[in-house]
């Protein structure tokens, strides 16, 4: 009767063990969604479009009372990897009427979980020493990233001072990690 009851016993923990691994693996399915790595979201938004030309108005704070004409570049940059592969260039464009947006093109990256676009005062580090330099700079969300790949365009609000912020950040919150960064320079350096 002794061998019923220990195999008894067995029986229960397996099937305690096997409960225990199917609430951590949902878990961990819940946290990390790694499927995500698998899909791609592509999104192909409008950017204004700078002309090139060395005679067009200057952006708004300028001495010119003329408002320019049509979009004025104030400042660019290339992304770099950081935790994941990443590329794709950044733009900061200011509108005819003076609003300003963030635009991100042919941006490729992974996708993740709770991934956001930020202005970072912090400079662009390359390697695994610059996947937390945005963490602990002074920053500014301007929202969860539309899609991994493609064209996207962002509001910056108008209380914002570029001049604080050298560079543009996909950082995902959840984990604390820089996808990757670009340094911004600006179209008067």
């Amino acid at each position: 009767m002794s061998t019923v009851k220990s195999g008894g016993r067995k029986r229960v923990w397996v099937i305690a063990a096997a409960a225990v691994a199917v609430v951590v693996l949902a878990i961990g399915l819940a946290v990390f969604k790694p499927w995500l790595l698998f899909v791609d979201v592509r999104v192909d938004e409008e950017i204004p479009f700078v002309a090139a030309s060395a005679e067009q108005a200057e952006p708004s704070g300028s001495s010119t009372a003329e408002m320019p004409s049509g979009p004025v570049q104030l400042a660019e940059g290339s992304f770099i990897s950081h935790e994941h592969t990443t590329t794709g260039a950044v733009r900061i464009i200011e509108q005819p009427d003076g609003s300003r947006v963030l635009a991100l093109e042919s941006l490729d990256t992974s996708n993740g979980p709770d991934v956001h676009v930020w202005l970072s005062a912090a400079d662009v580090v390359e390697g695994p020493g610059g996947w937390f330099t945005a963490g602990s700079a002074d920053h500014v969300d301007l929202g969860l990233i539309k899609g991994n790949q493609g064209n996207q365009v962002y509001k910056i609000s108008d209380d914002v001072d570029l001049s604080k912020y050298k560079s543009v950040d996909l950082w995902c919150v959840q984990f604390a990690v820089s996808f990757g960064a670009a340094q911004l320079t600006s179209r008067d350096k």
